[in-house]
């Protein structure tokens, strides 16, 4: 059910039975967070033209709370890796990826869809975003002072670190991509098998572990996407 050759739901619509499953539900996640996104933000408007504004919590659960209930917990995980200063300025960016990867876990627990990132190429493309990312964080702030540090402390040891750290830096979005993409298929994995074994009871427990691993997964994620880039901002390069 949750294997990459099963049935997927996306084969019975008309022009999608070849497109990849990866891509296209890729999209359908995004465009769910941009339509949840845009309530949200019409929802917390509408609460602030009143007179209590947003001080008085509403008494009925609104896509207002679950995005306040996210982002405020999210903040003060980054505010406290990149600091008070930095926070704001990188948690538009962490936040949107938790989201994303958070939201595209979570389809695989639904019959007949494949997340997202079940797939290399999904989790290559979100681990490169942060290598370029990073890197063009490091370099906005630090100027090219910031290459100096693949060069090392000392001049003459200059080649050899460059090798390693040049390995170091393509390694790790390489590392994100496999661990990510690893537990999720894993976790789907072994949903299926005892899906087939035990139907009724059994995989309720499963679905409950499933969605602490997309929780789990996406928050780590975001928490190297933040200390990667918490090191290239650091000003002693």
């Amino acid at each position: 059910m949750h294997g990459e050759h099963g049935f997927n739901w996306l084969h019975l619509i008309p022009g999608l039975e070849t497109a990849p499953s990866h891509v296209v539900m890729a999209i359908i996640v995004t465009a769910l967070l941009m339509f949840t996104t845009l309530v949200a933000s019409l929802q917390l408007n509408r609460v602030m033209s009143t007179p209590e504004g947003a001080l008085v919590p509403p008494s009925k659960w609104t896509f207002r709370n679950f995005f306040e209930i996210i982002a405020e917990n999210l903040y003060k995980i980054t505010e406290s890796v990149l600091g008070h200063h930095d926070a704001p300025h990188y948690f538009p960016v962490v936040g949107s990826l938790f989201l994303f990867i958070f939201v595209s876990n979570l389809v695989g627990l639904i019959p007949g869809f494949l997340p997202p990132t079940d797939n290399m190429n999904t989790t290559l493309a979100l681990g490169a975003f942060v290598f370029l990312y990073y890197n063009y964080v490091g370099l906005k702030v630090n100027g090219l002072a910031y290459l100096k540090h693949f060069l090392g402390p000392v001049l003459w040891l200059g080649p050899l670190m460059l090798i390693i750290e040049i390995a170091s830096h393509v390694f790790r979005p390489l590392s994100l991509a496999l661990r990510l993409r690893g537990n999720i298929m894993g976790d789907h994995v072994v949903l299926s098998i005892f899906s087939d074994l035990a139907p009724v009871v059994i995989p309720m427990i499963f679905y409950g572990l499933g969605i602490f691993v997309a929780f789990v997964q996406a928050f780590v994620f975001c928490l190297m996407t933040m200390v990667y880039i918490s090191l290239s901002t650091a000003h002693d390069h």
